[in-house]
């Protein structure tokens, strides 16, 4: 039997985490919102999401809190919050169905290429791209203007034109990189495993 020291169940249960976990039991508010379009109550969740999300690192990293689990956590919220956000307002028609399809399907690939590598035997680390954290930066800041729009009258039709296509365009790219990434390192392993010659003469 494993046996869980205080100090394991403390840096299980931080107030980092607890904000993580905010954050997901957010998701299922901010996707009604948006879908009973309340604009106003959406944007503000939005807001609320993005303030815990710096907060609990900002408190990890000052008192160390850090834990595995939040490491694990913070970007599958961050993730689940951004991805309902975009299906919720593509079923409004406030964000363009393809554009939807794109990003659900990036996140599908690399899922898929991750789950492929497991059933080979193969663990391929995760490491977050440049081209990646940008389409991530670029993303939420379509939803913010989005959102904005929707809850005030901001006239943002031009803005949110042109976020769309670079999202788009950051979407291809960040997929495209992954999966040349994929692809090399599973080469690399596959030529790893095969056995070597011997070269004595």
């Amino acid at each position: 039997m494993h046996k869980y020291s205080s100090e394991g169940v403390v840096r299980i249960v931080t107030i980092p985490n607890l904000l993580t976990v905010l954050r997901f039991l957010l998701v299922p508010v901010v996707v009604w919102a948006i879908i009973e379009r309340y604009d106003d109550v959406a944007f503000a969740v939005f807001i609320v999401a993005g303030l815990t999300d710096g907060l609990d690192g900002f408190i990890a990293k000052k008192w160390n809190l850090s834990s595995r689990l939040g490491a694990y956590l913070d970007p599958l919220a961050d993730k689940a919050l951004l991805v309902s956000i975009f299906v919720s307002l593509g079923i409004v028609g406030q964000i363009p169905i393809w554009l939807v399809a794109a990003v659900v399907a990036r996140d599908v690939l690399i899922l898929a290429a991750v789950v492929v590598s497991s059933l080979l035997g193969q663990t391929v680390p995760i490491r977050p791209l440049f081209v990646s954290k940008i389409n991530t930066v670029a993303q939420i800041l379509l939803a913010a203007l989005v959102l904005a729009d929707l809850a005030f009258p901001l006239e943002l039709a031009r803005p949110r034109a042109v976020m769309v296509l670079v999202v788009a365009a950051l979407t291809a790219a960040s997929a495209a990189a992954y999966l040349v990434v994929w692809l090399r390192y599973m080469s690399e392993r596959s030529m790893a495993d095969l056995p070597q010659k011997d070269t004595k003469p």
